[in-house]
């Protein structure tokens, strides 16, 4: 069973005092340094109880959390540990967190490879340094969808790092649209991933209107120590909300698009969603009719042509048609005597 934050601290100042043997510790003086402790960590003024000490004092005692700490009561009132080196700080690692690390370890493998902070590639060699002690290196059953091959992942660390301190950025980018590449200020607000591929949100130096800006068009980047930062004029934590996918302009609004899918596909977008915004509105023997309120874009044609003859969109016209035509153009591709 873990053990809370909160708790930790305490037990914690608990071990220090009880390390301490050229002072003897009563109940009082206990919860004096533990509501020190808590004050000092958390802000917590409030301080901590006699009742909520004794406890502590029990489960240190306990195997639950894997400490067994030798505490011990002498004359009846001062509390010490029975072993002099004792420490909780020195207790192994139970299995229970043994296996949870090893997860962990794994997971932040993946993020390791994906070229995520460079300070991972240490905190994961000091916890498999850790857990091998302990026992058998582990495996992460958690496979994490990534491309490590993708070009842009070095650069998720300095643009997060700008936003955090709120600096601007000189980019040197070139869009698959554009010929040469451009080295532009732009000031960055927030990072964003979809299907497999790291984007950045902000605005370029005289235009404000939100861009977006794929990490693997980026040929260099480096902070603008002259410009100053330009806050977003719009919510960024909210941008996406509308969207399937990460293609929108700041005038386009949302709309609703009705989609007749068969019984048998309902069980997938049940579990999984197109859109925060489903809504089921009418179910029939074999169809299930569903709508979603969202602005029309590229990811959103790609995810309906995707369900394939499980789906069909009913309004709004323009898009179903938009469809057919994509629909019968692929066809034609299939079609005998087409292919060479």
């Amino acid at each position: 069973m873990p053990v809370n934050k909160l708790a930790l601290i305490r037990y914690k100042a608990i071990d220090r005092c009880l390390q301490n043997r050229y002072r003897k510790w009563t109940l009082d003086d206990l919860v004096a340094a533990v509501s020190e402790a808590v004050y000092e960590f958390e802000g917590i003024k409030s301080g901590v109880g006699k009742r909520t000490v004794q406890l502590d004092l029990q489960h240190m005692r306990s195997e639950r959390f894997g400490f067994n700490a030798p505490i011990v009561v002498v004359d009846r009132k001062y509390y010490t540990y029975e072993d002099r080196d004792y420490s909780i700080s020195n207790t192994p690692i139970s299995e229970y967190d043994v296996s949870k690390l090893k997860e962990v370890v794994g997971l932040m493998r993946q993020l390791k490879g994906l070229g995520y902070f460079n300070d991972l590639s240490t905190m994961v060699a000091r916890l498999e340094d850790k857990i091998l002690k302990q026992g058998n290196e582990g495996r992460s059953y958690i496979d994490l969808d990534k491309n490590e091959q993708l070009k842009g992942l070095e650069y998720i660390e300095p643009i997060h790092a700008a936003i955090l301190k709120k600096r601007p950025l000189l980019i040197e980018y070139q869009s698959f649209k554009a010929r040469t590449a451009r080295e532009q200020v732009f000031h960055p607000h927030l990072l964003k991933q979809y299907n497999n591929r790291w984007f950045v949100l902000g605005s370029f130096m005289h235009y404000d209107n939100p861009m977006l800006l794929a990490l693997d068009r980026i040929n260099q980047l480096r902070e603008d120590g002259e410009t100053a930062y330009r806050p977003a004029n719009f919510d960024v934590f909210t941008y996406f909300d509308d969207v399937i996918g990460v293609s929108k302009t700041q005038k386009q609004r949302a709309s609703t698009i009705v989609l007749r899918l068969r019984s048998e596909q309902m069980p997938y977008l049940t579990t999984k969603p197109l859109h925060p915004s489903q809504a089921v509105l009418k179910e029939e023997d074999d169809y299930v009719l569903v709508s979603i309120k969202v602005i029309w874009n590229y990811e959103l044609e790609r995810e309906i042509l995707g369900m394939g003859e499980l789906v069909e969109v009913l309004s709004p016209r323009r898009l179903r048609e938009k469809l057919a035509q994509r629909l019968k153009e692929t066809l034609a591709l299939y079609t005998i005597g087409n292919n060479t």
